[in-house]
């Protein structure tokens, strides 16, 4: 009986990692269903918020650590686990109680890198 074989398509998998840029595209692509909407929505609303609440942590208020936490959890929505990840150091330094000096300006550093990314996504939709 003769061997029948059938040319197959390569198609790339998901990264089993976060994307190695400052917005991980795979992930908020994921988080938003694939619309190119709501992806733009969540991008513009995610920049204000971070850079307001940059803002806000400057001052380390009392809330400090609750802002923090508030990003860390916006960032990985959207892919932006570098800033995630800065967030989270803020908030452990700052429930126990550490220098926060260090950890904040990682995290303002981090800000930065995402909403040029970001600015650069939005530009081009």
């Amino acid at each position: 009986m003769p061997l029948h074989l059938e040319r197959v398509e390569w198609t790339q998998s998901p990264p089993l990692a976060p994307g190695a840029g400052p917005i991980d595209v795979d992930h908020l692509q994921r988080m938003t269903l694939g619309d190119p909407g709501l992806e733009r929505e969540v991008l513009a609303m995610f920049s204000a918020q971070s850079a307001r609440i940059l803002g806000e942590l400057a001052a380390l208020p009392p809330e400090a650590a609750t802002h923090a936490h508030t990003l860390k959890g916006s960032a990985r929505a959207i892919g932006a686990f570098g800033v995630a990840e800065a967030a989270a150091q803020l908030e452990t330094a700052l429930t126990g109680g550490s220098d926060a000096a260090q950890p904040l300006a990682a995290l303002g550093a981090a800000i930065a890198e995402a909403r040029t990314a970001i600015e650069l996504i939005l530009g081009r939709s």
